[in-house]
């Protein structure tokens, strides 16, 4: 099921093998073991030049964001391929950094920078640093003047648009943490813009994630050109405006608007105004260009006819389905014989909502089947988590036919030389 008409899709069967880009899945699984994550290069390669296509010769740029998946590989592959970045924590910065960024490339966003993070990103010079609230700028103005710098800011900015997401990625209403609210907008950039420690440089904005509709976005960039425009009136410096992300993709076929569509549906708003556009994709890059590896580690009748199958991997690798009641499509990895069976597949955590996929219909699974969870390129290892004492899993990137390890297992011992 591909993600968008047109784009590849890594994740496909050739004969009875399930492969990522020609290479058998079973075969890493063999090699690795599982839990293991496996990532497309190719399928990230082509997410960042179809967006870059589809926004044409209209001035922009495309700043990964980092929190959806941060694997050193899958970072430098998006740079290589001419995805900068957006980082939501110091931590973030440094990968960049590490992945071979400048930090002309990233952008700092993050509802609660702390001191030290603010003055990493102001000694650094990142592109720009998005400040939450009026509190922040003063913060950041400390930081730069105590350097004796300037540091280039923009101000996120709460529309009170509805995302028509989940609530829980939901980052645009009036009652959320995100931003300050836009109708306090214009004083707080105007009183920024006037700081001499401060480059006033741009307005941001994020409503969400997994949208599947336009209208949304359409909204909220309206409201920021329109904000862009009084600033502009005020004798406010302005060079960009930042509409975050939130393209969904299709985790159970859903309609997803195309790369055009939605570049179009942006530029046209913004092309009056003549600022750069900046756009921060995440999952619609590294959605659909992973899947998880897990393998039945039991079978469970139940008393319907039905069965548990449970898996070595859980939430503890996986949060989204406990999380969010997320759906993710789970194949097996080599083709099985026998009449599919109705099955609960869930994980290993002592936890009820531990759970990857309910009343679903696989060919009869035994202990030792390889399965994969697809889809899970975005906000799954990033996510992972070390509940229960599970090790974080392997990764894997699949590039011209290849593979290797880009982040091996973690071990107990690795886990405990910070307690010793």
């Amino acid at each position: 099921m591909p993600y968008n008409a047109g784009l590849m899709y890594a994740f496909q069967p050739q004969g009875n093998e399930l492969t990522c880009d020609g290479v058998a899945l079973s075969a890493i699984a063999a090699s690795v073991g599982t839990p293991t994550y496996v990532y497309s290069a190719a399928t990230l390669r082509e997410r960042i030049a179809a967006l870059h296509a589809a926004f044409g010769d209209y001035p922009h740029a495309l700043h990964y964001a980092l929190k959806a998946n941060s694997n050193l590989a899958v970072v430098r592959v998006v740079r290589a391929a001419g995805g900068l970045v957006d980082a939501n924590s110091g931590g973030e910065i440094e990968v960049a950094l590490r992945a071979g960024c400048t930090p002309a490339d990233i952008v700092f966003t993050g509802v609660g920078k702390t001191p030290a993070e603010i003055d990493r990103a102001v000694a650094l010079g990142v592109k720009t640093i998005n400040a939450e609230s009026a509190g922040e700028l003063e913060r950041i103005a400390a930081a730069a003047r105590a350097r004796g710098s300037v540091a280039r800011v923009a101000l996120r900015v709460n529309p009170d648009i509805a995302s028509e997401s989940h609530p829980h990625i939901s980052t645009g209403l009036g009652t959320h943490k995100f931003g300050v609210p836009i109708t306090e907008a214009r004083a707080i950039a105007r009183d920024a813009g006037a700081r001499p420690e401060l480059k006033f440089v741009g307005v941001h904005v994020h409503i969400g994630s997994q949208m599947l509709g336009l209208e949304p976005l359409r909204r909220a960039a309206t409201a920021v050109v329109g904000l862009a425009q009084e600033l502009r009136d005020d004798g406010v410096h302005v060079e960009h405006l930042d509409l975050g992300g939130g393209l969904g993709i299709a985790y159970d076929g859903e309609t997803v608007p195309p790369a055009d569509s939605y570049a179009a549906a942006l530029v046209t708003i913004v092309r009056p105004s003549g600022l750069t556009l900046i756009v921060e994709p995440g999952r619609a890059v590294a959605g659909p260009a992973g899947a998880l590896l897990a393998s039945v580690v039991d079978i469970k009748p139940r008393g319907d006819g039905t069965q548990f199958v449970v898996l070595d991997a859980g939430m503890s690798e996986l949060l989204r389905p406990a999380l969010y009641g997320a759906y993710h499509r789970i194949e097996a990895v080599t083709a099985r014989d026998g009449a599919p069976v109705t099955c609960d597949v869930v994980g290993p955590i002592c936890e009820s909502s531990d759970v990857f996929g309910v009343n679903r219909s696989l060919p009869a699974p035994a202990v030792g089947t390889v399965l994969a969870v697809l889809d899970a390129g975005a906000y799954g290892s990033a996510m992972s988590s070390n509940y229960n004492r599970h090790a974080l899993p392997a990764e894997v990137m699949v590039d011209e036919g290849a593979w290797r390890v880009v982040r091996r297992r973690q071990t107990i011992a690795e886990q405990l030389v910070c307690e010793e």
